[in-house]
């Protein structure tokens, strides 16, 4: 199975984009209802993303991000993914609470929910929000809005917003997040780099907002071949250690390993496709 590393926004008010982000190459296509969308089109956009995707297959993943449950187009919102083929997803914008959660999963039962935290209060209760219901498929950082709730400049006061949530998300045992966009679509260059940083903080894959930054996301959350070559030498060489009843060994490079690292190794190669 392809890793989910890409992870395509499309406004649905864009017809015409969201049929060519459906055929494009991203591994999930985030079909959106809110920040994208002006508020004098929701409803046009509503009826687009119901009209596109009413059949669409089950292998082509979808979410359907939709608005905050404080606006006046949220019941419509719900209302329309509920009407969708349950295998398309609810991307929930702004969550601060565990109620947040419960509402929607009580309102669309059976549905994989995608949280997105996006404030300094989402942020400090990331766990239990990621602990809300078993629906929670996925847990996301909204790095724009969260920037400007605690006043940043820059994204270097994002650190340990990220880790934070990195680290609910793995305590709740859900995937690791994907990171948020990067606004500057022509900057390639800025979008490995800051893909770079957020890999080492442990997040994977990225949500884009333009086709032209998927193979560079891509290539940033895959491993390289020194990687597979040293998670293949830890598999291998821990396998005849185990074997022998050796609890820890040296690679040929002088690195000391031990069983601690085999998940780490293992991870490492679900990336690559055999």
């Amino acid at each position: 199975m392809t890793p989910v590393l890409t992870l395509l926004y499309v406004p649905a008010d864009r017809p015409d984009r969201v049929a060519k982000a459906l055929a494009s190459e991203a591994d999930v296509v985030l079909v959106d209802l809110e920040d994208a969308v002006a508020p004098a089109r929701k409803d046009a956009a509503r009826e687009n993303a119901v009209r596109l995707l009413a059949e669409v297959p089950p292998a082509r993943l979808v979410q359907v991000r939709i608005n905050h449950l404080d606006t006046p187009w949220h019941a419509a919102d719900v209302a329309a993914v509920a009407a969708l083929p349950s295998g398309v997803g609810v991307r929930l914008p702004k969550v601060e609470s565990p109620v947040d959660i419960q509402l929607h999963a009580d309102a669309l039962p059976g549905r994989e929910l995608h949280p997105l935290i996006e404030s300094a209060l989402g942020v400090e209760r990331a766990l239990t929000i990621a602990l809300a219901s078993p629906r929670i498929a996925s847990l996301g950082l909204g790095e724009a809005d969260l920037r400007s709730d605690l006043r940043l400049a820059d994204e270097t006061g994002l650190t340990w917003a990220r880790s934070r949530v990195v680290n609910a998300a793995r305590a709740a045992r859900l995937p690791p997040p994907a990171m948020s966009v990067y606004a500057n679509v022509r900057d390639l260059d800025g979008l490995a780099q800051s893909c770079r940083t957020g890999r080492a903080l442990g997040f994977r894959g990225r949500t884009a907002i333009h086709p032209g930054q998927l193979a560079t996301i891509r290539e940033a959350f895959l491993p390289t071949e020194a990687e597979v070559a040293q998670a293949r030498a830890v598999l291998s060489k821990m396998d005849g250690a185990t074997q022998a009843g050796v609890g820890a060994i040296a690679l040929a490079d002088g690195t000391f390993v031990d069983v601690a690292m085999l998940d780490q190794a293992r991870a490492v190669l679900s990336l690559v496709a055999e």
